[in-house]
């Protein structure tokens, strides 16, 4: 019985957590593109969060290789056959928590990047940095505030979100993107925990529901 609930659950847990990796790369691709434009990549006018695309190696590639495994075992172990070993429930386990680390990896930088707020041309005579206008971080260069407080009037506040005059509505772009990212990288540890105790169950009773 207990083999017939570790596979099962592989074959639940597994398409999820390739669907979520999916997304995470998606989510962060679209970061790199505000609004759909490409010239902002190219000027290297994005957010270092976002270049350092947590959401493509941490919530997407580590993810999708341990989701491919799981799945592939799962299924395969569908009825009664040999696949199911314990070596194959061992890198299960293994792949599950580089994928935790991963995930866990892309929250936390996610984290950072929404709090920290979008790469923007903006007004820095308006934000009392000097005259003129600037790219830069016009939330996380707010000296005059403390963190909490600046956090607070950025993300609670929309009528500060017009400060940045390009891209356009780059700081929406960027709250709803990180979110997602958030929201999938958490998703994805919860599940890959989830295969981890999964896949020790695994090493001491196999997959295969026949065994």
């Amino acid at each position: 019985r207990v083999a017939m609930c570790v596979g099962k659950c592989s074959r639940i847990v597994g398409p999820c957590l390739l669907a979520l990796g999916m997304l995470s790369v998606a989510a962060n691709i679209l970061l790199l593109f505000p609004g759909g434009a490409s010239k902002y990549l190219v000027e290297g006018h994005i957010s270092k969060h976002a270049k350092a695309m947590p959401g493509v190696w941490g919530g997407g590639i580590t993810v999708l290789l341990a989701a491919a495994h799981i799945t592939a075992v799962g299924w395969r172990c569908a009825g009664c056959s040999d696949c199911g070993t314990r070596c194959n429930a061992f890198i299960s386990a293994v792949l599950s928590k580089l994928a935790l680390l991963g995930a866990a990896a892309c929250f936390v930088l996610s984290g950072v990047g929404l709090t920290n707020g979008p790469l923007c041309f903006y007004n820095a005579s308006e934000h009392g940095h000097g005259h003129g206008t600037l790219w830069g971080y016009p939330f996380l260069d707010a000296s005059s505030q403390e963190p909490d407080a600046r956090a607070e009037n950025y993300l609670h506040y929309r009528h500060n979100w017009s400060i940045c005059l390009e891209p356009a509505g780059i700081v929406t772009w960027n709250v709803i993107l990180f979110s997602v990212l958030l929201l999938i990288s958490a998703a994805e540890m919860v599940l890959a925990s989830l295969q981890i105790l999964n896949g020790c169950l695994g090493c001491l009773c196999g997959f295969c529901e026949g065994k």
